[in-house]
């Protein structure tokens, strides 16, 4: 991807572009990202058509099911979804945008961090640190007590890989998902509509902390729709930091970064964008 392609083909906004760049390459970065960068690994995008589910002769919508309401109604079906959900995911495998990201951090090392909203893993497989990965909105690979007897997460047994859409959990199944300390149930670890971030399960404070020290915040296919991540931005562009939006779909985000003194809205997907903008942060192109 030429560089003079990421400015969209104006002098103006190639030049708003290498002003945010060199603030990256100077100082800390922040990476934001949400659905859009593991839409282009096959991964539905949570309000899409393909997350909506079947109980009885009722169909839920994902905002309806991934819910702590829902999971105390109907336990065994919410985690069905999600161990169907899982296995999407495990199916699917990091793309350039998430290897392109993993290559800035290994470039930056302690002036980056990324933020992600997506609950795949791909940027841990991809090679993100954890120490440097704040998931804030959890990772669907593991469970912890629904009781709160602990904050330890487990990884979810391998029992479950391939958990098709027509099961239904059994016995077995039951047994398996159980808080080794405590033998009570457990849930999916990741952050429901009706439920608020904190700190030890979701970095909430890690993450406006560092957005408050960054000199540039780069906001990749997110739709603007959740809190935390919203808080950033605001947050980031309040300081002073150069920010820069890739999605090829109009966003809040978007607008915020034509707006700042210093930033930029790069109308492309991820994979298209993300290589050689990581390389330019890298200094490396």
């Amino acid at each position: 991807m030429a560089w003079a392609a990421l400015s969209c083909g104006t002098i103006g906004v190639m030049g708003r572009l290498e002003q945010a760049v060199e603030r990256g390459r100077a100082g800390n970065v922040v990476v934001l990202t949400g659905a859009g960068v593991s839409a282009e690994s096959g991964i539905p995008t949570f309000r899409g058509p393909e997350g909506y589910w079947t109980v009885g002769s009722e169909v839920y919508h994902p905002q309806q099911m991934a819910t702590q309401s829902a999971f105390s109604r109907m336990p065994d079906e919410v985690w069905a979804w999600y161990l169907w959900r899982r296995g999407v995911c495990l199916d699917a495998g990091p793309n350039p945008a998430h290897e392109a990201i993993a290559r800035l951090e290994t470039e930056l090392g302690e002036r980056f961090v990324l933020l992600t909203q997506n609950v795949d893993g791909l940027h841990i497989r991809a090679g993100n640190s954890l120490g440097r990965t704040y998931q804030i909105h959890g990772n669907i690979d593991f469970m912890r007590c629904a009781s709160q007897c602990c904050n330890d997460l487990f990884p979810i047994p391998a029992r479950f890989d391939g958990f098709d859409a027509e099961q239904a959990l059994t016995d077995d199944d039951r047994a398996a998902l159980v808080c080794p300390p405590c033998g009570g149930p457990t849930r999916p670890h990741v952050l429901w509509f009706d439920e608020c971030y904190d700190e030890p399960l979701f970095r909430f404070e890690s993450s406006l902390r560092r957005a408050a020290e960054a000199d540039l915040v780069v906001s990749v296919g997110t739709s603007g729709a959740t809190n935390l991540p919203n808080q950033v931005m605001r947050l980031a562009a309040t300081t002073g930091a150069a920010i820069i939006d890739v999605n090829s779909s109009d966003n809040p985000f978007a607008a915020l970064a034509r707006s700042v003194p210093v930033g930029a809205a790069i109308e492309q997907t991820a994979c298209a964008a993300l290589p050689d903008l990581c390389a330019r942060l890298a200094d490396r192109a």
